[in-house]
């Protein structure tokens, strides 16, 4: 399974949904999700909005309080029917009147929003703000590795390691290229082949993969292997083809 990426975080979002306008019992049995407080500070307070915003999830309750989930690298968000039998200790269960929000293993709940305030724009605002990604990314140290910003969320927001991998295959240029030896006209095309995917996604369901954990695999545009390799501080696995994707021979070795 790939880790959260912002797809998933706005089906999420559109599933929860049919929690808002209700008054909520708020739950939470996990011993480290009840440290927070969040559900004794939000029970029975009436959910106004539920937005995603990159990697997030926004929660916003009557009063003022805005409830912060961040997935991590496997949580997730499910919405059952309100009379569902709910086993185990997830973090948070969320009752309305007819469904139940249910979040397992999303070890972040914070009851404020400070930390998205410096994200970049969403790769799925509806419409993107390309101009302001080209921006920072361009703001941006020009020595660092097109595939390292693109997973900087304070550039653009929502792009994982799934579907950074995948883009730039689609684009044609490697994870290891520099920012400067790269134009401004294939950056923006990075970034559409990103938001496409990942709209693509977040309307089927379906992840479409041809590089992404295929290291080995002939690439099907043009036979050579696929290379992975750790990349940027949190040393995240790329995907690439030395072949077809320019500035791949670089770190092919």
């Amino acid at each position: 399974m790939a880790v959260p990426e912002g797809d998933t975080l706005h089906r999420a979002a559109r599933r929860l949904q049919a929690l808002v306008g209700e008054r909520i019992r708020v739950e939470a049995r996990h011993p480290r999700a009840a440290a927070t407080g969040v559900a004794q500070r939000l029970d029975g307070r009436l959910l106004e909005s539920v937005e995603a915003h990159g990697k997030n999830l926004l929660l916003r309750f009557e009063g003022g309080y805005v409830l912060r989930s961040h997935l991590r690298m496997s949580g997730s968000w499910r919405l059952l029917e309100g009379t569902a039998a709910i086993p185990g200790r997830p973090w948070l269960v969320l009752r309305g009147g007819r469904h139940a929000a249910v979040l397992r293993g999303g070890s972040v709940l914070e009851l404020h929003e400070r930390a998205v305030r410096g994200l970049g724009p969403d790769i799925l605002d509806d419409p993107p703000d390309f101009a302001t990604m080209l921006a920072n990314l361009r703001k941006s140290d020009q020595r660092r590795a097109v595939g390292d910003a693109l997973l900087d969320q304070r550039l653009v927001s929502g792009i994982g390691n799934l579907w950074r991998a995948e883009a730039l295959w689609r684009a044609r240029l490697s994870p290891w290229l520099a920012l400067a030896e790269a134009t401004d006209d294939e950056l923006l095309e990075v970034l559409r082949q990103a938001e496409r995917l990942m709209r693509g996604s977040l309307e089927t369901g379906r992840e479409a993969r041809v590089v992404y954990r295929r290291a080995g695999r002939p690439c099907p545009r043009c036979g050579e292997a696929i290379c992975s390799r750790g990349q940027g501080d949190a040393n995240r696995i790329s995907y690439w083809c030395p072949g077809c994707q320019r500035g791949g021979e670089q770190q092919s070795a």
